[in-house]
């Protein structure tokens, strides 16, 4: 009877799991990693379109991005899209390819990534915490409709608190693993 809104609910916690892992993948962590470049937008002959869709990103050693765009004409483009961007890396430019030197992080600066590492996390905790919310509300219609009993209530009740319980301990899972990346040295 509940069944479609446990898969539901599941699908729902899932997807805010992932997008947990999306987010946290753009934290600098002090290693090159091409995800770094995913939000980061140039302009496209007029449409804003991402790194990745008009160059090569490679990462040659564990401290250095390499970007070959496709089209010559776009290396500026790129470069000044860096530039404006919130990584804090300086591009250089030799014409062919754009380097970009990924420096080692100080302490304060792992420190506000950790920060910002929890709060991108409790924002996904929320995401759980409200599709578990959103189930409770539709068994309680269930219930009031009488297509569902009172000790089902119940059973369902504490089966979607393990559902999300699980979810989240999956997400400080995932945040533990990221906030030791940026912690190492």
């Amino acid at each position: 009877m509940t069944t479609d809104l446990f898969d539901d609910a599941g699908r729902r916690m899932q997807s805010a799991v992932d997008a947990l892992k999306h987010d946290l993948g753009s934290i600098r962590t002090g290693r090159a990693s091409s995800s770094l470049l995913e939000r980061i937008q140039v302009d496209y002959y007029g449409t804003p379109t991402p790194i990745n869709q008009v160059a090569t990103v490679t990462v040659p050693e564990a401290r250095l991005l390499v970007i070959q765009p496709w089209d010559k004409k776009m290396l500026t483009d790129i470069e000044k899209a860096i530039q404006k961007s919130d990584l804090g890396i300086n591009p250089n430019n030799d014409g062919q390819v754009i380097r970009l030197a990924i420096p080692p992080m100080n302490e304060e600066r792992r420190r506000d990534l950790v920060k910002t590492l929890h709060k991108k996390l409790d924002e996904h905790k929320v995401a759980v915490r409200n599709v578990r919310r959103d189930i409770q509300d539709k068994l309680r219609d269930r219930e009031k409709k009488k297509e569902v009993s009172e000790d089902e209530l119940k059973r369902s009740t504490d089966r979607l608190q393990k559902l999300t319980d699980r979810y989240i301990d999956e997400m400080d899972k995932v945040g533990k693993t990221k906030e030791q990346e940026i912690l190492e040295v």
